[in-house]
C-alpha cells in the first residue's frame, strides 16, 4: 500500500476549508491534525472532516508525530512566525500566500527551511493551474512572438467589512495589495520577470488599510498595467499580449479553467477544468517534491517566492502601504 503523506493545518477560515476538501481528493494525502485558537472551531473542523487530532494551539500541532506537514493558513502578518516555528519542530511546510509580508521575512522562512532540511513553499495555487502551465509553456515556446504587454486585475468589493476584520485592519496586514495584488504581480513577474522600474499608486479606507492599488511595470521591451481593489468589483479578466497574438485568461483568471488564443485573425479556445477547486496541483507537487528529498520547488521556487516579494515591497514603497507591527 502506497504511504500516505499525513498533513496538518493551522488557521481554520474559508482558505483551510476549501484546501482540506482538495486534499481529499489526492490519494496519497491523509489529513490527521487541525488546529486554531478557537478549540471550537477545531473541533467542528475536525468533526467535519473526519480528522483525528485537532488542537487550540499551533504548537501542540508541530509536536504530533503523526503530522509530516503543515498547511499554514493563518493570518499574513502571521505566516512568518508560525511557518518558522513548523519548521524548527522538523515539519515539512506549504505556507498560504502571501509567503509573508515583506521580502526579508520570506527570507528567515527559506533559512529555517534549509537549517531545517525541511520542505518549504509558498502555497502560490494559480502557478500550478493546468491553464496556466500551457500558457506559460505556449509562451516560451514562441507562440504569440515576443512578450509585449500584461493585464490583470483582482477585486472584491469589501468595505462593508468589519473594519476590525482581516481585510481593512492595518493591525493584520490589511488591505487588497496582499490579499489580492499579489496574483497580478505574480502574472507579470512569470511572464516577464522582474520589472525594471515600476509606478504604484495606493487609495486607503478610513482604517488606513489600503483598498485600491493600480500598477505600471515597466520592462526592456514590455509593460504590465495590474490593478487590485476592495473598492469594487470586476470581471477579474487577464491577457498577456504578443507581437504575433493574445492570450485571454478566462475569469476568474487566476482560478481559471481554460484560455483563448487569438492568432492571425483565429481564435483557439483551451478548456483545461481543474480537479475540485484547483489546490490538488499544488499538493501534488508538493508531494512529489518531498517524496523525492526536495525542500522547495522547481516550479514555484523559493526563490520566487523571495524575488516576488521584493516586488511586493518596492510597490509597498512607492504607494505608501505600512503597517504599525513593522515599525
Amino acid at each position: 500500500m502506497e504511504k500516505k503523506i499525513r498533513w496538518g493545518i493551522v488557521g481554520l477560515g474559508r482558505i483551510a476549508k476549501l484546501f482540506a476538501e482538495d486534499l481529499q481528493l489526492v490519494k496519497d494525502a491523509e489529513l490527521v491534525a487541525v488546529a486554531s485558537n478557537s478549540i471550537d472551531r477545531a473541533r467542528n473542523f475536525a468533526e467535519n472532516f473526519g480528522v483525528q487530532n485537532y488542537y487550540n494551539n499551533y504548537e501542540n500541532l508541530f509536536k504530533d508525530n503523526l503530522v509530516d506537514i503543515v498547511y499554514v493558513a493563518t493570518l499574513h502578518h502571521t505566516h512568518a512566525e508560525v511557518s518558522i516555528t513548523a519548521m524548527n519542530y522538523g515539519k515539512h511546510v506549504l505556507c498560504e500566500k502571501p509567503v509573508a509580508v515583506s521580502a526579508k521575512e520570506t527570507q528567515k522562512m527559506i533559512n529555517a527551511s534549509k537549517v531545517n532540511k525541511v520542505f518549504f513553499m509558498e502555497a502560490f495555487w494559480t502557478r500550478f493551474n493546468p491553464s496556466i502551465l500551457k500558457i506559460k509553456e505556449l509562451i516560451d515556446s514562441g507562440e504569440i512572438g515576443r512578450l509585449k504587454y500584461v493585464n490583470a486585475e483582482f477585486t472584491f468589493y469589501k468595505l462593508n467589512d468589519d473594519p476590525s476584520s482581516r481585510s481593512l485592519n492595518v493591525n493584520l496586514a490589511g488591505g487588497s495589495l496582499l490579499d489580492m495584488g499579489v496574483y497580478p504581480i505574480f502574472l507579470s513577474y512569470l511572464m516577464l520577470g522582474v520589472p525594471q522600474e515600476l509606478v504604484a499608486k495606493s487609495k486607503f479606507f478610513d482604517t488606513g488599510a489600503e483598498i485600491q492599488t493600480a500598477m505600471i511595470f515597466d520592462y526592456p521591451e514590455a509593460q504590465a498595467i495590474l490593478y487590485s481593489g476592495f473598492a469594487n468589483n470586476t470581471e477579474m479578466k487577464a491577457k498577456i499580449c504578443g507581437e504575433e497574438g493574445e492570450i485571454l485568461i478566462h475569469p476568474i483568471w487566476h482560478e481559471t479553467q481554460g484560455f483563448t488564443m487569438v492568432k492571425n485573425g483565429w481564435k483557439k479556445t483551451y478548456d483545461l477544468p481543474t480537479i475540485g477547486k484547483g489546490f490538488t496541483y499544488e499538493i501534488l507537487e508538493t508531494h512529489k517534491c518531498i517524496c523525492s528529498g526536495e525542500i522547495e520547488s522547481k516550479i514555484w521556487s523559493q526563490n520566487d517566492s523571495i524575488s516576488l516579494m521584493e516586488v511586493v515591497d518596492s510597490v509597498r514603497k512607492l504607494a505608501g502601504i505600512e503597517f504599525p507591527f513593522e515599525h
